[in-house]
């Protein structure tokens, strides 16, 4: 029997391939990470400037845990390597209206938010539409109804200084990193796994699959019939009235009424000039290899239209630039983080369903504590398979 090459070996260096690298290579792992890009990169998920963090996490409590972790896990690296990655701005989730019809026992994500605050003792405000006005100008069109949560503590982390900051360590710790190259197979059996390329193969004790949106055509069954890669479009429009933005301006989630349609978006970057605004499609699924990677001005215009324009103020509908990514969807939109059913050893982190760049770093944090110590601090079983079964 070969022997392994590498205790652990990491396929994908996203936000969570590169999370767990590090922390790996932080425990003194020999570990080796692979990608088939040159992360960071704008060909996965992880990419756009900007992705919003908050501790109420209104897709359920597991998250909140790793989302806490993870604020903390950013500010360590900020230390160690003197780069900006977290900008504790705030954020502002909103209802913008609301259905006056509504029975009172039903709760939107704003109203989730609110209640996991409150249990978990995360600070926070809740704010009518003319506090929300007369704090946040930008929002000054808001309807009369409209209701809103703010969180000082969230705010935005920037991705590709993220997954770069955690690849400089890991490296700086002794990981191997190994880009440009695709993982075709793995084939396990009970002392490991070949990891084999084009051309290559390598040997490991244990593997961990984070390889988002191709994680399916990978591994197989059951994971080709649980996920779905939906893509996703991101713009940035031309700001127009700065005076629309003040100082330390929050990252924000708005939702009209039932929660049908939703748009999330982020502060101004000094120097740039443009506010980014994206919105999330379930309905059209894509392969891979041939995504459509180039954005729509069509869906750009109906985005301003139907959503900026009637919720915001200062901004214009020009486009500064625009970008396509990919989430990787699950039935119930929730996080896999388990043992591979079928491939002994093989570890799965996929998908995570458009919400997981906030969770990564304490994702990784937790897989290496599962590989070093058998328990991790904090509780990954909402993620496992046995749900959908």
């Amino acid at each position: 029997m070969q022997t392994p090459e590498f205790d652990v070996v990491v396929l994908g260096l996203g936000a969570m391939g590169a999370a767990t690298l590090y922390q790996l290579a932080k425990r003194g792992v020999k570990v080796a990470g692979i990608d088939r890009f040159a992360p960071p990169h704008d060909q996965g998920s992880s990419h756009g400037d900007t992705r919003i963090t908050r501790q109420a996490v209104g897709e359920g409590a597991a998250y909140v845990p790793l989302a806490i972790r993870s604020q903390q896990i950013w500010r360590e690296l900020e230390g160690e390597l003197d780069v900006a990655l977290f900008e504790q701005c705030g954020v502002l989730v909103m209802t913008a209206s609301t259905d006056p019809q509504r029975p009172a026992q039903d709760r939107d994500f704003t109203d989730n938010s609110i209640a996991l605050a409150r249990h978990y003792g995360i600070e926070h405000e809740v704010l009518d539409a003319a506090d929300i006005r007369q704090r946040f100008p930008q929002f000054a069109p808001l309807d009369d109804s409209a209701r809103g949560y703010f969180e000082p503590g969230g705010g935005f982390v920037r991705p590709e200084r993220c997954i770069d900051a955690q690849l400089t360590r890991a490296r700086q710790l002794g990981a191997t990193l190994i880009t440009g190259q695709t993982v075709l197979e793995l084939k396990s059996d009970a002392e490991g796994v070949d990891v084999i390329s084009a051309g290559s193969r390598l040997r490991a004790r244990q593997v961990i699959v984070s390889a988002g949106m191709w994680s399916a055509q990978l591994l197989g069954a059951p994971f080709d019939a649980l996920l779905r890669v939906c893509r996703q479009q991101l713009y940035w429009f031309r700001l127009d009235e700065p005076r629309h933005y003040p100082a330390r301006s929050p990252s924000f989630i708005l939702h009209s009424a039932g929660d049908v349609d939703t748009c999330y978006g982020f502060p101004p970057i000094a120097g740039e000039g443009s506010v980014k605004i994206a919105t999330e499609q379930y309905s059209a699924s894509s392969q891979p290899d041939s995504l459509d990677r180039q954005p729509s001005l069509a869906d750009a215009q109906r985005l301003f239209r139907e959503l900026a324009a009637p919720h915001m103020a200062g901004l214009a509908p020009e486009l500064v630039k625009a970008s396509v990514c990919a989430y990787t969807v699950t039935p119930d939109s929730g996080f896999i983080i388990d043992r591979h059913p079928h491939l002994a050893n093989v570890t799965v982190v996929s998908a995570c369903s458009g919400h997981g760049f906030k969770h990564s770093a304490a994702i990784g944090e937790a897989l290496a504590q599962l590989q070093v110590d058998g328990r991790s601090e904090i509780d990954l079983g909402s993620f496992s398979l046995q749900r959908f079964h």
